[in-house]
This record gives C-alpha cells, sequence and structure tokens, in this order.
C-alpha cells in the first residue's frame, strides 16, 4: 500500500473516531419542546400543566399546518411541582427539552401560602430552562388559558404569554415581569412584587365561531411570604404612569362637564417617573414628578392646549391616587415606595422599616407634580385644531 493510500486510511478513521461522539445526542425531531408551564395547587397537591409545542407550526409566522394542533396541553398531581412533573414524564413518548420554555403561569392558589417560592426556584436550578422566563397569574382554569392559540392562527410561539413586549410597545397597561426580575424584587424592599394577570376574553370572531384570547387585566401582588391579592382593570391603571417603561398609553379625558359626547382619547408617550423621598423628624413622604407627550386622538372642534393639560394632569393623578389606595387595602406598597427610601436614605428606612417596609397612609404620597412637554394635534384631516 502506498503511503498516499495509508494516510487516507488515517484521515477516515479519525473521521469516524470523532463522529462517535455524536452517537448519544437526541435528533431534534425526536423531543419534545416545552413552551409554557402552568400550576395549580389543590388539596394539598401541585397540578402541574405542560404546554408542548408543535414545531410543525413554527417554521413559520403563519400556521404551516392547519390540521396540526398547535400546542398539547398535559396535566398531573404530586406533593412538589417535581413530582408532577415527572409523572407527567411517564406519559410522554419521547424525551422533554425544556430550553425553549418562555412563561410560568400561576393559579392563584398556587400563589398563596408560599406555595409560588418553591416553585420558582425549581425552574431556576434546573440547568436547562432560562432566567428570561416570563410570569404570569390567572383567576380563570390554567388549561384553558394554555390551549387559547393565537390570533390568525400564528405560530404558538407568537402568543403575548411567549412575547409580551410585542403588545406593550403600544399599550404598556401592565409591564411583563421574567423569572429574574421577580426574584431580584422579592429579595429587596418591599419584597413585594406585581406579577401581570391574565385573563380570558371573547373579543375576536371568525366568520364561523368567536375565539378566546388572553388579556393583560392588571397585576397580583406576590411577597416572599404570601399572597396579597389582586388589582384589577381601571384600579390597576396608576401602575402605568409611575414607570418608567411605558412606552405608550391612552388615557380618556371628558372635556365638558355638560355634553356626554365631549369625549376625547389622548395618547401618552415618553414617560418620564421621579418620585423623590422627603424626610421630616424621621417621617417620609414622597413627591412624584411626572413629565411626558400627549398626542390628541379624534377631536371635534376647537380645543386649546391648556383645556387638554388640565384635563389630563387631573385624570392620571386621580388614577394614581386609586392605584395606591387599593394597595393600601391590601397592605401592599403597590409603588415599592419603600424602595426609593431605601436607595435615597438607607440610614431612615432601617429606622422605620418592618420586614422591609415601610409605614405608608393615604397621605404619604404628598405631592403629584406632572409637566406635559407637549399637546400634539396628530395628523390634521378637517378644519378642527389645537390652539394654545
Amino acid at each position: 500500500m502506498s503511503q498516499k493510500n495509508i494516510m487516507l486510511v488515517i484521515l477516515m478513521l479519525t473521521t469516524t473516531l470523532l463522529m462517535s461522539g455524536c452517537w448519544d445526542v437526541t435528533e431534534p425531531q425526536r423531543m419534545y419542546y416545552v413552551q409554557g408551564v402552568g400550576v395549580d395547587y389543590k388539596d394539598n397537591e401541585y397540578i402541574a400543566y405542560i404546554q408542548l409545542m408543535n414545531f410543525a407550526n413554527v417554521a413559520k409566522t403563519e400556521q404551516s399546518n392547519p390540521q396540526a394542533a398547535p400546542t398539547e396541553v398535559g396535566k398531573a398531581t404530586g406533593k412538589t411541582i417535581e413530582e408532577a412533573i415527572y409523572k407527567l414524564y411517564r406519559s410522554m413518548d419521547q424525551e422533554v427539552f425544556w430550553g425553549h420554555m418562555t412563561y410560568l403561569l400561576f393559579s392563584e392558589k398556587a400563589m398563596e401560602s408560599e406555595h409560588a417560592i418553591p416553585i420558582i426556584d425549581t425552574f431556576l436550578r434546573f440547568r436547562e430552562t432560562r432566567y428570561h422566563i416570563w410570569v404570569y397569574c390567572t383567576q380563570d382554569p390554567i388549561e384553558e388559558v394554555l390551549l387559547v392559540s393565537p390570533i390568525l392562527e400564528k405560530s404558538p410561539t407568537a402568543t403575548k404569554l411567549s412575547n409580551p413586549k410585542n403588545t406593550s410597545r403600544q399599550e404598556s397597561f401592565v409591564e411583563p415581569v421574567n423569572l429574574r426580575q421577580l426574584v431580584i424584587g422579592l429579595n429587596e424592599p418591599n419584597h413585594e412584587m406585581k406579577v401581570p394577570f391574565i385573563s380570558i376574553n371573547q373579543d375576536w370572531e371568525t366568520a364561523k365561531e368567536s375565539r378566546t384570547e388572553t388579556v393583560f387585566a392588571g397585576v397580583g401582588i406576590l411577597s416572599k411570604n404570601t399572597f396579597k391579592g389582586f388589582i384589577k382593570g381601571n384600579t390597576a391603571r396608576g401602575i402605568e404612569w409611575m414607570n418608567n417603561e411605558t412606552k405608550q398609553g391612552e388615557i380618556t379625558i371628558k372635556l365638558n362637564n355638560t355634553e356626554e359626547r365631549d369625549y376625547l382619547t389622548v395618547d401618552i408617550k415618553k414617560l418620564d417617573v421621579n418620585v423623590k423621598p422627603i424626610v421630616e423628624n424621621n417621617q417620609v413622604k414622597f413627591e412624584v414628578y411626572l413629565k411626558f407627550n400627549t398626542i390628541l386622538n379624534g377631536f371635534k372642534g376647537k380645543v386649546t392646549a391648556s383645556q387638554v393639560r388640565k384635563k389630563v394632569e387631573s385624570e392620571v393623578k386621580n388614577e394614581i391616587m386609586a392605584t395606591f389606595q387599593e394597595g393600601l387595602n391590601m397592605d401592599a406598597d403597590v409603588y415599592r415606595l419603600s424602595e426609593y427610601l431605601y436607595r435615597d436614605n438607607v440610614k431612615v428606612w432601617k429606622n422605620i422599616q418592618k420586614d422591609g417596609k415601610i409605614p405608608l397612609t393615604k397621605d404619604s404620597i404628598s405631592k403629584i407634580d406632572i409637566h406635559i412637554n407637549k399637546v400634539s394635534p396628530g395628523r390634521k384631516s378637517f378644519e378642527e385644531t389645537i390652539t394654545e
């Protein structure tokens, strides 16, 4: 055998040995992929729901195989969340991959009596899951929420639960929270976190049937020791105006107290929030300073900028205080004022705090100063305009 042939044989043997290192790797098509997990608690047992995605519908934005179910949901119970998951493994035909898990959904019962803490710990410790898993809570049946499919039969990865930032750019009613943010918030003053609250509605229809869709409907207040309750609907709107992450929101004002038709919806953008603790004689109050731009939509007649400013300022203040009061009703520091004091004056915070929280009353927010940088009429189509 020539030297050239010998070298070729050695090269082939070497390549074969290198390829043998992949023989124990599971092929992608022979695995199940977890998209979301729901957790309930009943009769002293955890109930785990695992949502598996169908990758036949993920390759394109549109559903590529309309006959295939976009997702399937499995359910099992156990004394721990891990036991419930292992029971689900027994009913599966393929190995499960957790690296694509995008969200975790809690029922109300699963958040009570510290049940949520071991669940969060489980998914933080597991080596395949990521810290960037979105967290939600609901009062609707977990299974029904997990089986909701996206509008227009889009890929299951396009749901708002998997990609909440997509909708928050247009309406920032509730800020999405991931596992990393949740753990940091629970470990820092005030040791409470706002978890987005999800509900199901039937606002959408096709030619054949009504469709259900998930909506952001408020927040649940979770602490390290307990679940404090929900702040829902319009009562939760103040949270949007106390958050620098708000991209865009809307507020509807009444321009004339006598005419029912004199309503105006205003877009709010470029929100800048500054909360300043004021300490006097070991007592603390908070001053809130807001700046933002407004854009008018669909107004009729002549409207002055001063009219808009006055009404918007009043309505935003009312919504901020209504949400704050609702938080006080459930002993929750909904705007994390304790953390503002902790960052600004830790000495005073140490003197008055209890379990990380400072005492709050309806008078703790002593001032809300709002400055509207700009009142824009938007695109002008009619003769009506806005005047200074």
